[in-house]
């Protein structure tokens, strides 16, 4: 499944359309203006909630929390030691662990789970200025889940960047 970006997507207090190649609205952003801390939903074409992405509020990192029907589903974080590249841990509820690595900023990285590539990240072959791919590679694999993790780390990196 490949879906297309727009780059000022993570504005808080707007919403953006995420889009299939073939131009269908698929995914609603919804930026949630006027609170403490970073929210948003991302919605299915028909406006119903899939997941909530918020940063805490307290913590020693800067961490992101992603929610699906009041529930935790994922913490996200910058991974110590990690000098080289951008490099973010995505810890899930039940223990599992989802690598994102890349250069973060220039929307280019991957999500990945033991080694095997889940979803990949990109800019490159698109004409379309300030937008960027996001591939889910595995059919498998869960597509909200995907973009709300990109969204995570592109939000933590704009701001330590």
């Amino acid at each position: 499944m490949r879906l297309l970006v727009r780059e000022r997507l993570f504005a808080v207090g707007d919403d953006y359309w995420i889009e299939d190649t073939e131009g269908r609205k698929v995914f609603l952003v919804d930026g949630k203006a006027m609170r403490l801390r970073d929210t948003f939903e991302l919605k299915d074409a028909q406006g119903r909630i899939l997941i909530e992405l918020r940063q805490k509020l307290i913590s020693l990192r800067d961490t992101m929390v992603i929610e699906r029907d009041g529930r935790q589903l994922a913490e996200v974080r910058r991974k110590r030691l990690s000098l080289l590249r951008n490099h973010y841990r995505v810890t899930l509820v039940e223990g599992t662990e989802l690598d994102v690595s890349g250069r973060i900023l220039d929307r280019e990285f991957a999500i990945d789970y033991d080694g095997e590539l889940l979803a990949q990240i990109s800019r490159r072959r698109l004409t379309v200025r300030d937008t960027y791919g996001i591939d889910v590679v595995r059919e498998d694999a869960d597509a909200a889940l995907m973009i709300a993790v990109s969204m995570c780390v592109i939000v933590l990196a704009d701001k330590e960047g």
